[in-house]
């Protein structure tokens, strides 16, 4: 009705997670090289490690289907034992690994991974430096582990970023929205996918089009949000 918003339906958002749609770039291009490299790495495992929204848990689920690996969360593996968490499988992708309570559970599931000949791929916010780990014989393996990081996105990257987001949720936004949007937005990967589901939802809320005006509404009420949440 005109003068009143659309209801929205709250479905979640899926996105394409196949090796075709990960964006290379400077920034993350050393640690797409380790996963092209497997199974050929240096130690049983591999610690991969960058900022929310980076891309660390797509290339993970990339690596897991190739290597036909199991995927848990740290906090998931506490009081489990290593061949419980594989079951049938050689390798093991850890997901915020730098959240591991049960350090034990994590030595066994390393130790026993590199006694099976498979791999561990620890996915992590913080390099495995700064994990606090208690336990002598953990941290030493840990630390033997090769560690890439993936660094902050450049422009062209937050622009290919933001181009499949869009696609990925079947908009069709013209090249000048994203000519307005790169050199305005904060320069983040979580930001990008907040600044398209935004655009997404006040486009549907409104019955709009995602365009100029659109997203600089947009950048002006996630700007306000920003403020006030530094204000509390």
């Amino acid at each position: 009705m005109t003068g009143t918003r659309q209801l929205i339906l709250d479905f979640a958002h899926r996105p394409a997670l196949g090796k075709a749609d990960f964006l290379v770039s400077d920034c993350n291009r050393t640690a797409v090289a380790w996963m092209d490299r497997w199974p050929d790495w240096p130690a049983p495992a591999l610690a991969v490690y960058g900022p929310r929204g980076s891309g660390k848990t797509h290339l993970a689920h990339v690596w897991a289907a190739r290597s036909d690996a199991v995927v848990v969360w740290g906090q998931g593996i506490e009081n489990r034992t290593a061949p419980d968490i594989l079951d049938d499988a050689l390798s093991c992708v850890l997901d915020h690994a730098d959240d591991v309570y049960d350090e034990e559970a994590l030595l066994h599931l390393y130790n026993y991974v590199a006694e099976t000949g498979g791999s561990l791929l620890m996915i992590a916010r913080l390099p495995p430096a700064k994990w606090k780990i208690d336990l002598p014989d953990l941290s030493s393996r840990v630390g033997a582990a090769p560690a890439v990081g993936i660094h902050p996105p450049d422009d062209e990257l937050l622009g290919a970023l933001l181009v499949k987001l869009f696609h990925d949720r079947q908009l069709k936004v013209a090249d000048d929205v994203l000519v307005y949007l790169l050199p305005r937005m904060e320069r983040s990967f979580a930001a990008v996918g907040s600044l398209v589901d935004a655009l997404d939802r006040l486009g549907l809320a409104e019955g709009r089009a995602v365009t100029v005006p659109l997203a600089r509404t947009v950048l002006e009420k996630l700007e306000e949000n920003t403020g006030r949440t530094g204000e509390e």
